[in-house]
């Protein structure tokens, strides 16, 4: 039931791209999991955290930099990539900490070229000119800030080597 319930949100696709400001500009943000919990372009990301036993690393002190790739993102995996890493959790795993880096990065921090370690221990690769880049998938929206790091979205799911 699950990994059918997954299966179908990650083929969704069609999600408008989320707006993040806070009703109240006083109002403490959320944890990372709290803000992606509250947006529908997120819950594949948030399933598989779910079943990948990250939450409460996620809600942790931190802090942290996602790079979190939206529903459309895993939409366009190839077919059955998802189902395989429902069947595969230390794989899931691997490639959802591939999108975490250690420390609040923002985006006025990033250079051309730069190597940012991962919690996974791979090293993602940051483009910066016309747009910013993170392994070539493009950040959509920057700087969504949590009380214990930093979002930013990219449009497509990366991959360790």
């Amino acid at each position: 039931m699950f990994r059918t319930t997954l299966s179908a949100m990650a083929m969704a696709g069609a999600v408008a791209m989320p707006s993040f400001a806070l009703a109240d500009s006083h109002e403490q943000p959320g944890d990372i999991i709290d803000i992606a919990a509250g947006n529908e372009a997120f819950s594949t990301l948030v399933a598989a955290i779910t079943a990948a036993g990250l939450v409460e690393t996620l809600q942790g002190e931190g802090p942290f930099t996602v790079f979190a790739p939206t529903d459309e993102a895993f939409a366009a995996l190839p077919e059955g990539t998802v189902e395989a890493l429902l069947d595969d959790i230390p794989a899931l795993t691997a490639i959802l900490t591939y999108h975490v880096v250690p420390g609040a990065v923002m985006s006025g921090d990033l250079e051309d070229g730069m190597m940012a370690e991962t919690v996974n221990g791979a090293s993602v690769t940051i483009g910066v000119g016309d747009t910013v880049t993170v392994d070539g998938a493009t950040v959509t929206q920057a700087d969504i800030e949590a009380s214990n790091g930093v979002i930013h979205v990219i449009d497509a799911v990366i991959l360790p080597e």
